[in-house]
């Protein structure tokens, strides 16, 4: 499932997370520094180092975000989110990722637990009109899909997906990236159950005292207890 998720962060809190990127100029490293063995041949972009101090501190405002976010929870059933990590693309050196899919397992720094991989995440910092290029393009058995969304704004697809980011021929692209690993596994069944939880919002909105309401919560949830990982 492919998902824009809107609004993720307001203005002001785009604008404070952007300062403050700018601000830390010693913390930007290779990015390939996080990349797997085929990904760091194709990768060509800077990233905040995963053990600055500001790396975890802007990584927390954004898991809190998506903890406030009802869309993100319903799409992702989070079991773990990896610390968001920062990146950026710069048009000077037409930095850019080529094709490549996600790692299946990552190890969560410092505590010697790992994450599976499920969902990626991208969530854009800079507007679509400061930067040309940069489009993050996912391949699934859809076709072909471009995504440049608003600062602000999070798109979220299978790890599974071969994808890449096209190369940045103005100005920058700064976005934060992080993987999740969900509470049920297949995307087959988490698509179902997205679709099954909108609709009861949906009806809930239209006609609150539908007899229909408690058949549909308990089917929702009798399936996320079937599906859902021990």
């Amino acid at each position: 499932m492919l998902l824009r998720v809107p609004n993720v962060l307001d203005d002001a809190k785009v604008r404070d997370l952007r300062r403050r990127l700018d601000g830390a100029r010693d913390a930007w490293v290779d990015g390939r520094a996080t990349a797997g063995h085929q990904g760091a041949q194709v990768k060509r972009n800077r990233q905040i180092a995963e053990d600055a101090p500001i790396a975890r501190t802007l990584g927390d405002t954004v898991t809190a975000a998506l903890e406030r976010n009802p869309l993100f929870l319903s799409a992702t059933l989070p079991a773990r989110i990896y610390p968001p990590l920062f990146n950026r693309y710069e048009a000077e050196d037409r930095m850019s990722f080529g094709q490549h899919v996600d790692g299946a397992v990552r190890l969560l720094p410092g505590s010697g637990t790992q994450i599976r991989t499920d969902i990626s995440a991208t969530l854009f910092l800079t507007s679509p009109d400061e930067y040309d290029g940069g489009e993050l393009v996912v391949h699934d058995t859809y076709g072909v899909h471009s995504v440049k969304l608003p600062a602000g704004d999070l798109v979220l697809y299978p790890s599974t997906s071969v994808h890449e980011v096209k190369p940045v021929t103005r100005g920058t692209r700064l976005a934060s990236f992080f993987w999740v690993q969900s509470l049920v596994r297949d995307d087959a069944q988490r698509s179902l159950l997205f679709d099954l939880d909108m609709a009861i919002v949906r009806l809930t909105n239209d006609a609150a005292n539908h007899a229909s309401l408690v058949t549909l919560t308990g089917t929702y949830h009798n399936l996320l207890r079937m599906w859902a990982a021990p």
